[in-house]
């Protein structure tokens, strides 16, 4: 199994021709939905008794709560704008509400899972669940630029515990404060991962180990409705993959960066998670293909 820590909320998001009001959201909720179509997943989360109960149903009906708390007041929520450029997005605001008094406990289903996703949330949280966890295959770590400036020290605790670091090209440069993504890569090795996935949004990504260096580019997508979550839904096909493989080779991890710009394109082309609800996994193997076939030198 997956065991993804993270948010989940209530997002409200500002486009240039739409608003939507407290849609499904959080790191946790993108991610699970998409590394569910290839591994079963299991969330560690917290939610107020606000949550709207068409969303946990939502949530309970793909992946495992057992590991998702209900505390009483209101929910994660998270308050965005992206302006003509859809790639740029502002916060406007963000409520930890439940968060703050949030405590992570592993249940004794989730304890001994192979597959830790360390997403957007609190690093001390991260921590907590590196603590219970019990002889994890593989720990995938991400954070925003929040808990980077808010807590540098404790994620990088996170970090020296971590396998594989998945990040974006901002919170990269942020964190080690160097602006050449390849020299970013190196420092990140130096930090004792063993591999490092920079998001470059419509840029692609850049997958470096100590033995590769794999530059890739983003699936075309024709209309981007919403960018919000992309990169948590491009770590849910990226682990997702490795999971469902068992394997984390060289040939694997190429795949599922690729798996990962896959899952990245669908739900951008929607609001929320609303593009999951519909997809399957024949469109995302289809997709897959079509990838490697737009990206090969030979035709």
């Amino acid at each position: 199994m997956i065991v993804a820590i993270g948010t989940i909320g209530l997002d409200t998001t500002y486009t240039p021709t739409t608003k939507v009001t407290e849609v499904l959201g959080g790191s946790a909720a993108y991610f699970s939905l998409a590394s569910s179509f290839f591994h079963p997943t299991g969330i560690v989360g917290v939610i107020g008794t606000d949550f709207p109960e068409k969303y946990w149903k939502l949530l309970d009906s793909k992946v495992d709560l057992r590991g998702v708390q209900v505390y009483n007041g209101k929910s994660f929520r998270y308050v965005s704008r992206f302006g003509f450029d859809i790639n740029t997005r502002t916060t406007i605001k963000t409520e930890l509400n439940v968060l703050e008094r949030f405590q992570p406990i592993l249940t004794d289903e989730y304890l001994s899972a192979e597959y830790l996703y360390l997403g957007n949330i609190d690093p001390d949280h991260q921590l907590m669940v590196l603590e219970q966890a019990v002889n994890p295959k593989l720990i995938v770590s991400d954070t925003i630029n929040f808990w980077i400036d808010a807590k540098r020290e404790q994620f990088m605790n996170v970090i020296a515990k971590s396998h594989v670091l998945l990040i974006n090209n901002e919170e990269m440069r942020l964190l080690s404060g160097v602006n050449n993504l390849v020299k970013c890569s190196q420092i990140a090795l130096d930090w004792g991962v063993n591999c490092i996935v920079i998001k470059k949004g419509e840029h692609g990504a850049l997958l470096s180990s100590n033995t590769c260096m794999f530059p890739s580019p983003a699936y075309p997508v024709a209309e981007v409705v919403d960018p919000t979550g992309a990169g948590d839904a491009f770590a849910g096909g990226f682990l997702g993959h490795i999971a469902r493989t068992q394997a984390v080779t060289e040939q694997t991890l190429k795949e599922a960066v690729v798996y990962g710009h896959v899952m990245g394109s669908f739900i951008v082309e929607d609001f929320s998670v609303n593009r999951l609800l519909s997809l399957s996994n024949a469109e995302i193997e289809e997709r897959f293909q079509e990838y490697l076939a737009i990206t090969s030198l030979t035709g």
